[in-house]
């Protein structure tokens, strides 16, 4: 088999995403909640001649990341996934997949990767959903409270609010502390040719902009949206973000939508039962080191509580993929290529 061409969605995705492979690849072939988030800038694409699948990744060091599996046709996902590998050995690179679905481990595990949990993702069935009842208590009460702020959620155009929401993403981030960086590549992102295909919630106080959620459509088993990135300044009344999410809740259930996505929160949910045959047990370890200590890397423990406060009727594993054996170098580019360091 002849080395395939690399094609990259950098420096920015094509202005007309309708004729993207990588959008038509993930609407057809991807069941990963999170499969939007391979339309962020900054992502390059690999694929074969002849073939209707894309491998979306990211360079950081001696590794190519890729991200969510491969978004091709099943009987054409292994060639895919060995020409990927062609590509990386001939720039002296070697692949880690992140994100992988409990689907997808079978194909890495034949090609000779070896694979941990690294996860979970939550969800909920809009279809089931309800705030009603003895466990929602405190919910309730936190989306009530805001309401007697003043609060008002809308939903809008980005363009209309570009500016403002700047703001708030530069009254967030400086909340955090100075050397705090936003996190990439795991999250989602506003703005560029992919804006229009997302939804976003804003919150506003005497019509200023005080937080935000952009939600993204989601395809597969489990159709519906993607809660893929959130803002708020820094001391905003009480049951803001949760006032934004019932209300956009509420919107796609009215619209006939399956599912609420919460989407992967790293070192969470992290089960013995979860690990695939060909798992490295130190690195099974290091993942329940950070999920115990690692809130200064990444902040699973509020983002899972934020999650589990709505109730999640879908928990599943998410996965980390090594080509070969696994080296210390690999996680630490993970973490520097989504800016968790």
């Amino acid at each position: 088999m002849k080395r395939s061409k690399e094609q990259t969605s950098t420096p920015s995705l094509p202005n007309d995403l309708e004729s993207s492979p990588v959008k038509s690849a993930i609407e057809k072939y991807a069941d990963n909640p999170s499969a939007f988030l391979a339309l962020n800038d900054g992502n390059e694409t690999f694929s074969v001649p002849g073939t209707e699948g894309v491998i979306v990744y990211r360079g950081a060091g001696r590794y190519l990341i890729q991200f969510g599996g491969v978004f091709a046709p099943e009987e054409q996902r292994a060639e895919l996934l060995r020409a990927f590998r062609e590509f990386a050995a001939h720039k002296r690179r070697r692949v880690v997949a992140m994100q992988l679905q409990a689907a997808d481990t079978g194909l890495y595990e034949s090609e000779g990767f070896v694979i941990n949990q690294v996860g979970a993702s939550y969800s909920v069935n809009l279809a089931d959903f309800s705030l009603r009842g003895s466990k929602f208590v405190k919910l309730r009460n936190k989306i009530s409270r805001a309401g007697r702020s003043g609060l008002e959620v809308r939903e809008v155009d980005f363009d209309g609010y570009r500016d403002q929401l700047a703001e708030v993403d530069g009254n967030w981030l400086r909340s955090k502390g100075r050397h705090v960086k936003e996190i990439e590549f795991l999250v989602g992102q506003l703005g560029g040719p992919a804006q229009k295909h997302r939804r976003l919630f804003v919150g506003l106080l005497e019509g200023a902009p005080i937080a935000y959620i952009s939600y993204s459509p989601s395809y597969g088993s489990t159709p519906g949206w993607l809660h893929d990135l959130s803002r708020r300044i820094a001391d905003p009344p009480p049951g803001v973000m949760e006032a934004l999410n019932s209300t956009a809740m509420g919107v796609f259930r009215e619209e006939g939508a399956q599912w609420l996505h919460f989407g992967f929160t790293p070192f969470t949910t992290l089960r013995p039962e979860h690990e695939r045959e060909s798992h490295s047990p130190v690195t099974a370890k290091f993942m329940k080191f950070l999920a115990e200590h690692g809130e200064s890397v990444y902040p699973s423990r509020s983002q899972l509580a934020y999650k589990e406060k709505w109730g999640p009727h879908l928990v599943l594993p998410e996965y980390l993929a090594f080509e070969g054996r696994v080296r210390p170098g690999a996680i630490w580019q993970i973490l520097r290529v989504t800016k968790s360091i």
